[in-house]
């Protein structure tokens, strides 16, 4: 997990995507164009939450969220997901 200097806001999280899958369980290498997108990734920063809901989720859980969920920043070369608290599934 790396150090970032962003903070987000109220109910959002900053979450560091898992790398995308190279091979598959037999051994075969999956080529780019056909690696699916992580759905699985690190909390890097969390808001303070809202008034009446605090967030259940902290720096350094793993969690799960939808595909499409988030929007994809790029700070300092690395790619991140800035996304609402309610994108989350779990924490794994």
């Amino acid at each position: 997990m790396s150090k970032v200097n962003i903070t987000p806001l109220a109910d959002r999280v900053l979450v560091e995507p898992a790398p995308a899958e190279e091979k598959t369980a037999s051994g075969l290498y999956i080529p780019d164009t056909a690696k699916e997108k992580p759905q699985k990734g690190i909390v890097v920063a969390a808001g303070a939450g809202k008034k009446d809901e605090p967030l259940t989720v902290k720096e350094g859980d793993t969690v799960l969220y939808g595909k499409y969920a988030g929007t994809e920043i790029t700070v300092e070369g690395k790619d991140y997901l800035i996304m609402r608290e309610s994108d989350i599934f779990a924490i794994v």
